[in-house]
């Protein structure tokens, strides 16, 4: 059963330092949610991304292709069982929406059915599916154990980046409308081939 086309949060992160592997590294990976089903408030989206929101790696991250990153709440299910399971613990609080880098935790689309040059019809802005995400050593040290990034690769669940098309405000509740492109590669596909190269 699908799930309905809806934002359910908008995440933003300022760069800040993290201790990995005994680097200090500058990373935006930590999102919080700003906008939620509870406190809807409107966030502005720019051509390079949200208001309020930071890129530190901008080789991997960010610019006008990857202005903004979705990650569908369909897999979030998975993360909560296989952090819980790499981290021997139990089951705690639901996983917080942003845990993945996402600005944006969305319903009613997955990486098989998102294709490159698809557009999200949003109320009052148009994002395009640009890419699809690829995990690296911050996605591990933000999720908190080893296996995070061959998780991700082995599963597919990736999420994809979006470009601005027409800037405008986002506030968490609102439904998109999926507005097919070419429909030449699906970020299924395309994570795939990205991941088999790496």
């Amino acid at each position: 059963m699908s799930h309905p086309r809806r934002l359910l949060s908008i995440n933003t992160a300022q760069a800040q330092a993290m201790i990995i592997s005994d680097r200090r590294i500058m990373t935006a990976i930590g999102k919080r949610a700003v906008s939620t089903l509870d406190d809807a408030r409107r966030i502005e989206v720019k051509p390079l991304g949200l208001v309020g929101d930071e890129q530190s790696d901008l080789t991997v991250h960010g610019g006008l292709s990857k202005a903004v990153y979705a990650y569908p709440h369909e897999h979030y299910a998975f993360w909560q069982t296989v952090r819980s399971q790499a981290k021997a613990q139990d089951w705690g609080e639901p996983l917080p929406h942003g845990l993945l880098g996402e600005n944006l935790t969305i319903t009613g689309l997955l990486e098989a059915g998102a294709y490159v040059g698809d557009v999200l019809q949003f109320p009052d802005c148009r994002l395009a599916i640009s890419e699809p995400r690829r995990p690296c050593y911050k996605f591990e040290a933000a999720m908190g154990f080893k296996q995070a990034v061959k998780m991700m690769a082995q599963s597919g669940y990736c999420g994809f980046y979006l470009s601005v098309l027409q800037p405008g405000t986002l506030a968490a509740g609102e439904s998109y409308e999926l507005i097919p492109g070419q429909r030449e590669v699906s970020i299924a596909e395309l994570f795939k081939a990205k991941m088999r190269r790496d």
